[in-house]
């Protein structure tokens, strides 16, 4: 962990602390993986790290504070996703590439976060401000350039003049976000998980363009 790292109390962790506090967040992280984040207590946390509750709280006011500094690391990662669709091809062969990347990058940034971004959705669903503003900077880090792109095919006459970049933009991304997050439910619905990448890029593809994809 780099730069100035404080405490609770507002006193500067040296490289020894930062090392400690970090700890206890990849723990926390661990433990969300395997427990459900209500169960999650910081005893746990701290003996999983090799240290005490008192240290913990050196760092952290509580469990929800450290998840909420998950949260936020989350979220700076997902700056990937939004370069997956940034000034993107959407036509021809290099569209259904686009489209791929776009798919295939989002489900692995959702296999890797599962864990916070579950609790990030559940926050946000019970109306925590804080977990929802991290939600939707995820979200909209894709939703935003989508929107761009269909706009820019509207301008060319390529896209139905009549439909809303923001309102197709978003709920594609809302789509995506929704399976990414039930990956491991692919066979209740009759799928096998393999279907899920060209699927949705076909989807994705036919929502942006409104054609079907060249592949």
């Amino acid at each position: 962990m780099t730069g100035q790292v404080r405490t609770v109390d507002g006193r500067v962790a040296g490289r020894r602390g930062q090392a400690t506090r970090q700890k206890l967040l990849t723990c926390l992280d661990e433990m969300l993986s395997s427990s459900p984040y209500r169960d999650v207590r910081v005893i746990d946390v701290a003996r999983r790290a090799g240290t005490s509750p008192a240290t913990f709280y050196q760092y952290f006011p509580d469990v929800e504070g450290a998840v909420l500094e998950l949260a936020e690391e989350m979220s700076k990662e997902s700056s990937s996703l939004s370069e997956l669709a940034t000034d993107r091809q959407w036509t021809g062969k290099a569209g259904w590439q686009t489209a791929e990347e776009l798919v295939d990058g989002l489900l692995s940034f959702w296999r890797e976060n599962d864990a916070i971004l579950r609790v990030v959705d559940l926050g946000a669903a019970e109306g925590d401000k804080r977990f929802s503003k991290i939600r939707t900077k995820v979200l909209n880090g894709i939703t935003g350039p989508l929107a761009d792109s269909i706009g820019k095919l509207q301008s060319k006459g390529k896209a139905d003049p009549d439909i809303s970049p923001a309102a197709v933009a978003g709920s594609l991304v809302s789509m995506l976000a929704s399976v990414a997050g039930q990956q491991k439910a692919a066979q209740s619905w009759g799928a096998k998980k393999s279907d899920l990448k060209p699927n949705l890029a076909y989807l994705l593809y036919l929502g942006v363009t409104g054609r079907k994809p060249s592949r």
